[in-house]
C-alpha cells in the first residue's frame, strides 16, 4: 500500500495542477493543516497499535496521502503536533512522544524511545537562500530522521533534518542535535557534542 502511494505521489508531480487541487481539497492552506472532514475520517486511515493512545488535545496534522503508524503501547502525550504532510511519521512500539512535543515528518522512531516534554523532532527546513524572493515563496526541503530504539532525548532538545540517533543513546535536555549520534552515547549543548559513551 505504501508502494501505491509513493507512485500516485509521483504520478501527480507530472501533473501539478491537479496536485494543487487535491492539495487545496485536502489541506486548509490558511491553517496548514488538514480540513475538519479529513481530521474526522483520520483513525480509518492511520494506522494505530493495539493499546496505543494518542491524546485528545494532539494536533494530527496527517492528511491520508503520507503515512502515520503508532506501534503498540506506544502514546503521544497532551499537546503534541504530529504532521506528516511532507513525509511518513512512523513511532515504534512502547515508544512516548512527551508533552508539548512536536513532530515534523519524515521522521522515524523506534521502540521504547522516550521524549520528554516540548521536543522538537523535524525533517523540514524552509529554503531561503534566493535573497530576491520571500522566504516563503521559496518551499521546502525534507532530509528524513531516524531516531533508533531505545533512546531518551530530554525536554526541550530540537532534532534537526537529516539527523541520525543511534541505539540506546541519550541526548541531554535543551540539545540542539544537527549531526548523527552514535549508538551507546550521551550529547549535549548547543550545537550537541558527545559527552559521554555508555559502553
Amino acid at each position: 500500500m505504501v508502494t501505491d502511494k509513493e507512485s500516485i505521489r509521483q504520478g501527480l508531480k507530472s501533473k501539478p495542477r491537479l496536485k494543487q487541487l487535491i492539495d487545496y481539497v485536502l489541506m486548509n492552506q490558511r491553517d496548514a493543516r488538514p480540513r475538519w472532514f479529513v481530521r474526522l475520517v483520520a483513525p480509518l486511515y492511520q494506522h494505530r497499535g493495539r493499546g496505543s493512545k494518542v491524546y485528545r488535545s494532539v494536533r494530527m496534522d496527517t492528511p491520508p496521502y503520507r503515512r502515520f503508524a503508532l506501534g503498540r503501547s506506544s502514546v503521544v502525550e497532551s499537546y503534541c503536533c504530529i504532521n506528516n504532510a511532507v513525509g511518513d511519521v512512523t513511532i515504534g512500539d512502547c515508544s512516548r512522544i512527551g508533552i508539548h512535543s512536536t513532530l515534523i515528518g519524515p521522521v522515524s522512531i523506534g521502540s521504547h524511545v522516550n521524549l520528554a516534554q516540548g521536543v522538537v523532532v523535524t525533517a523540514l527546513n524552509h529554503n531561503f537562500s534566493d535573497t530576491a524572493r520571500r522566504i516563503d515563496q521559496q518551499g521546502v526541503t525534507t532530509h528524513p530522521v531516524v531516531i533508533a530504539d531505545d533512546v531518551w532525548i530530554g525536554a526541550n532538545a530540537v532534532i534537526l533534518p537529516g539527523v541520525t540517533i543511534g541505539e540506546h543513546a541519550v541526548v541531554a535536555a535543551g540539545a540542539v542535535v544537527s549531526k548523527d549520534v552514535p549508538a551507546y552515547h550521551v550529547v549535549g549543548g548547543v550545537p550537541a557534542k558527545v559527552l559521554k559513551e555508555l559502553k
